[in-house]
């Protein structure tokens, strides 16, 4: 059975950065916010436990009314909490099929932005954070979705602090534009295909 790395971090943290760079370099990485999205359009559980949540009207032409979802979810940490759960055990069992058909493969990825917060930590071996500077974290969030630095630090806010992944984490990857990244992510391959055990804990970074 493969190694499962989790890539987590917060927005502008680069983690995707990461994901990438351990595609490039063979390592599969399931990315779950672009697998939640399909899943649920496609998963039947999803769509019925949805519309009887918050009504027929969540789906219109095979479609996920997404505007509707966000309205009934906006300012409701319990609404929130109740889609979760129709949404998130559903794509912990796409990963874990996910990762059976990738059996040949020694080590494998999963990038969640709330990793920690879905749940999704049994799920993997191992937890990588990526870690860059707030600011640094804050422009590049308004760079790359054309936001004000109120809405994304309105994001930012809304999310685990940086030291509460890191307190999670068994590994963390600086992404500070200064920090090389690519050396970082070959040091972290060699460690776990050696000795998957051979982790430096967080806090000691």
């Amino acid at each position: 059975m493969a190694i499962k790395i989790g890539i987590t971090g917060g927005i502008g943290s680069g983690k995707s950065v990461v994901s990438r760079l351990l595609e490039i370099m063979g390592i599969p990485v399931y990315i779950s916010d672009m697998e939640a999205k399909r899943i649920t359009h496609t998963d039947e559980v999803i769509r019925r436990g949805l519309c009887d949540l918050v009504g027929s009207d969540v789906f219109q032409d095979g479609e996920l009314n997404r505007p509707l979802l966000a309205s009934y979810m906006f300012g409701h940490p319990d609404h929130v909490k109740e889609v979760n759960s129709i949404i998130h055990p559903q794509v912990k069992e796409d990963f874990r099929q996910w990762v059976i058909r990738r059996g040949s493969e020694p080590l494998v990825g999963m990038e969640s932005a709330i990793l920690i917060e879905a749940g999704f930590r049994s799920e993997v071996d191992f937890l990588i954070m990526v870690y860059a500077p707030l600011e640094v974290r804050v422009e590049r969030a308004i760079k790359r979705d054309c936001s004000s630095r109120e809405l994304v630090m309105k994001r930012i806010e809304s999310q685990m602090s940086d030291e509460t992944k890191r307190n999670h984490a068994d590994y963390v990857i600086v992404n500070d534009d200064e920090t090389p990244l690519i050396p970082q992510v070959l040091e972290l391959i060699s460690l776990l295909s050696k000795n998957n055990h051979y982790l430096c804990p967080a806090k000691n970074n």
